[in-house]
C-alpha cells in the first residue's frame, strides 16, 4: 500500500481515494459478521441467573455469530452493512488516501530514506483523526443497527434501516446527535489508524529488506496481519467505550462510560470480544490491504 519515499509513484489524490475506498468497502463487506458479533460481544452486560451465576447470551465469536443467525437470520449478521459501507467510502477513503500525502508534509517534501516511524505514526492519527470527525454519523448509525437484537412479538424494532436511523435520529434525538461518541470515536479510530497503516507500512519495509521477499502476495498478508494484531491490541478498550456509548444512550460521556464499564464489568471489559475483533480486524486488514495494493495498479504510473 505504502510506497518508500526512495520509490515514489504518480498517483493522484482521487485515485488514492478511490482504490481505498474500494478496498475498504470490499473488506467490510467481508467482515461485517465477525463485527457485528463483536459490537454484540462488548455491549453485553453481566446477566444474572436464578442461581446467582452470569449467563450471557453471547459466548465467544463463533457461538455469537451462531446465536445470532438462529435467534434472527442468517442475513442478521449482515446488519449495519449499508451505513458501513458510506463509512468506509468516507472514512477508508480518507484515512488512508491521506496518509501518503500528510506522512510526506511532515518529513518535507525533500526527504529521502527510510521514513521514521514515528512520522508514519503522526500521520496516520492525523488521518484518522480527521476521517472519522467527517463519518462518525455513519458510524453510529452502524453500531444502532447492529445492537438490534430479536425483537420481542409485536415490539417495534427502533429503526427499520439505514436511512429509517438517520431520519428517526435527526428527528427524535437532533443532528447533534449523530456525534455522539464522537471523542472515544476519535481516539479509537486515531489509535487504530496508527497501529493499521503504521504497523503495515514498517512490517512491509522490513520485510522487503529480508533476503527472499518481494513486494508480492505473501508480504501483503503477512503485513496485513501484523497491523490487525497492533491495531486490535492497542485499540480494543477505546472501542468497547466507544461502541457502549453509541449503542446505549444512558451513559452522560466518556468518562462515564469508563468508569461504570470499569465498575459494573471488570477490567476484562474493555477487551470484551477480542478475539472476534481480532478475527474481524486480522481478515479485514488481509482483505483490505491485498485489494488496495492490486486497486492501486490501475491508477499508478512509476514516476
Amino acid at each position: 500500500m505504502v510506497a518508500d519515499l526512495k520509490h515514489k509513484t504518480n498517483i493522484s489524490f482521487a485515485g488514492t481515494f478511490a482504490s481505498s475506498a474500494f478496498a475498504a468497502s470490499f473488506a467490510e463487506l467481508c467482515t461485517i459478521p465477525l463485527d457485528t458479533a463483536k459490537v454484540r460481544l462488548q455491549l453485553q452486560k453481566k446477566a444474572i441467573g436464578q442461581d446467582g451465576l452470569a449467563l450471557p447470551k453471547y459466548k465467544g465469536m463463533l457461538g455469537s455469530v451462531a446465536t445470532i443467525a438462529r435467534e434472527e437470520g442468517f442475513f442478521a449478521l449482515w446488519k449495519g452493512i449499508v451505513p458501513g459501507l458510506h463509512r468506509q467510502c468516507l472514512y477508508g477513503g480518507l484515512r488512508i488516501g491521506l496518509y501518503e500525502p500528510v506522512k510526506s508534509f511532515y518529513v518535507g517534501n525533500d526527504f529521502v530514506g527510510d521514513v521514521p516511524l514515528s512520522k508514519k505514526i503522526l500521520a496516520a492519527l492525523t488521518t484518522g483523526a480527521l476521517g472519522i470527525t467527517i463519518a462518525n454519523p455513519t458510524d453510529l448509525v452502524k453500531v444502532r443497527l447492529q445492537a438490534q437484537g430479536k425483537m420481542s412479538s409485536g415490539v417495534q424494532k427502533a429503526y427499520s434501516g439505514a436511512l429509517n436511523a438517520y431520519s428517526t435520529i435527526l428527528r427524535q434525538e437532533g443532528i447533534g446527535a449523530l456525534w455522539t461518541g464522537l471523542g472515544p470515536n476519535i481516539a479509537r479510530n486515531a489509535i487504530i489508524n496508527a497501529a493499521e497503516l503504521a504497523s503495515y507500512d514498517q512490517v512491509k519495509q522490513t520485510i522487503l529488506k529480508i533476503q527472499g521477499f518481494k513486494d508480492d502476495v505473501y508480504t501483503h498478508i503477512l503485513s496485513g496481519l501484523g497491523a490487525g494484531f497492533f491495531a486490535v491490541c492497542i485499540g480494543s478498550p477505546v472501542d468497547v467505550v466507544k461502541s457502549r456509548m453509541m449503542g446505549d444512550k444512558t451513559y452522560k460521556n466518556t468518562l462515564d462510560c469508563f468508569i461504570k464499564t470499569l465498575k459494573n464489568d471488570g477490567p476484562l471489559a474493555f477487551y470484551k470480544g477480542f478475539i472476534p475483533n481480532f478475527g474481524r480486524l486480522g481478515s479485514w486488514n488481509v482483505i483490505m490491504f491485498l485489494t488496495l495494493e492490486q486497486a492501486k495498479k490501475f491508477f499508478i504510473k512509476e514516476a
